[in-house]
């Protein structure tokens, strides 16, 4: 299949104004340099679901010499860990394997805004809030099923400046595309907030050159720093006191939205423990499994 159809083209930590790099629009399994469709079923184990050319999900994991799904730990990507290309691209280098179950996920009472700070990268990363709409609001987010190798390696890309936390399916309904609720998932909580719009609603992602467009055009003091939005991202990534600046001129300007709920049971340099999706899947023990 095409890599770039399947959406491996861009990495946003090359290409900044790329973010967050082209996410999956279903479920696929990513390995190595390729990226191949999985087909789920009604009720069926992650593990059964099957990956384009016949083999199911573990048999195909199997061979290819990692851990089974349910040894996996089930991480929710809601910026560019969702892009199959930046996610190669971070284990990659690293000399891990970068072979990934990845899902679409439908979460209830979550939604998707802006950070309020500056990645290392340059870019206004996508970041969680606490949709307050009601029970009917709902976001589509990746889920990605890590080894506990690659959940080391992409903690260390966002910690300290997020928390991992387990976001619990009770008070989060979230089901996958087999119709599987599943009891619980991480979720990277950016620690700052999320900024809001002109209406003091948390504002929603674009594209990345449209949001720093954007800022820049709210912000005199922004536009004393940057004058484009390529101009923001090189410059950023290259001085780490330029993010500092950005994000104190965030905090200044009133335009910050706090989210401690998720946070509220983390505690200072902690890192959770790492629940596999066994352990959080309803369907780990029960007969639909096989």
């Amino acid at each position: 299949m095409s890599l770039a159809a399947l959406g491996m083209d861009g990495v946003p930590a090359l290409d900044p104004l790329s973010y967050p790099g082209r996410t999956i629009g279903g479920p696929a399994l990513l390995s190595g340099s390729q990226l191949f469709a999985m087909r789920p079923a009604a009720r069926q184990y992650l593990g059964n679901w099957f990956v384009d050319g016949g083999a199911t999900l573990d048999d195909t994991l199997d061979q290819a010499g990692g851990p089974s799904t349910g040894k996996r730990h089930p991480v929710i990507a809601i910026g560019s860990n969702a892009a199959p290309g930046q996610l190669h691209h971070k284990l990659s280098r690293l000399g891990l394997p970068a072979v990934v179950p990845m899902t679409t996920l439908r979460v209830s009472g979550l939604g998707v805004g802006v950070s309020a700070h500056v990645a290392r990268n340059g870019y206004v990363a996508n970041s969680p809030f606490v949709d307050a709409a009601g029970p009917g609001s709902e976001a589509e987010v990746v889920l990605t099923l890590l080894d506990t190798d690659q959940l080391q390696a992409v903690d260390a890309t966002e910690l300290p400046r997020y928390h991992r936390v387990l976001l619990s399916g009770a008070d989060f309904p979230m089901t996958l595309p087999s119709g599987e609720r599943l009891d619980a998932a991480y979720l990277y909580v950016n620690v700052t907030g999320v900024l809001a719009d002109a209406a003091g609603k948390p504002r929603l992602p674009g594209a990345q050159t449209a949001l720093l467009a954007e800022l820049l055009q709210r912000s005199a003091r922004l536009r004393q720093l940057f004058d484009s939005p390529q101009d923001w991202v090189t410059k950023a990534r290259a001085d780490s006191g330029l993010r500092d600046a950005v994000k104190q001129i965030f905090h200044e300007s009133g335009w910050v939205l706090p989210q401690d709920g998720f946070i509220r049971d983390v505690h200072e340099g902690s890192v959770p423990s790492a629940f596999t999706y066994d352990e959080l899947s309803p369907l780990a023990s029960s007969s639909e499994r096989t």
